[in-house]
């Protein structure tokens, strides 16, 4: 299940719920797995999933409702999207030029690397 050693488990889950929530697993308004159902599908402890529920919630991603659960907030998929654009370009973006430079791909080659990754 987990594949990321350098993070921590609760956010590798964070990561993976809004995945879900980018690909519409998850709709605005829809309730997520309880922290007990999504520990067993997970094969972790519920505290650390309830840690990434904390997480989520903190971010405005997710809300709690006492006593019924947990639910996609109507502007995660926005949230989501923001959240991943600013570390694509603040975080990661520059290690991948730099792994293009050394590499001698050209400008010309990434667009049509990336043109054909959009026609599959």
């Amino acid at each position: 299940m987990i594949s990321d050693n350098n993070k921590a488990i609760y956010l590798q889950i964070a990561d993976r719920i809004c995945d879900d929530i980018l690909e519409g697993k998850y709709e605005p308004g829809g309730r997520l797995p309880s922290v007990r159902d999504c520990a067993a599908s997970m094969e972790v402890n519920a505290n650390t999933v309830m840690r990434s529920y904390d997480h989520l919630a903190s971010m405005g991603i997710i809300a709690n409702r006492r006593g019924i659960g947990y639910f996609v907030d109507d502007n995660a998929h926005d949230t989501v999207k923001q959240l991943r654009t600013r570390q694509l370009l603040e975080d990661e973006i520059y290690d991948v030029f730099r792994r293009l430079a050394q590499l001698g791909i050209t400008p010309a080659q990434l667009m049509e690397f990336y043109t054909q990754y959009l026609s599959k």
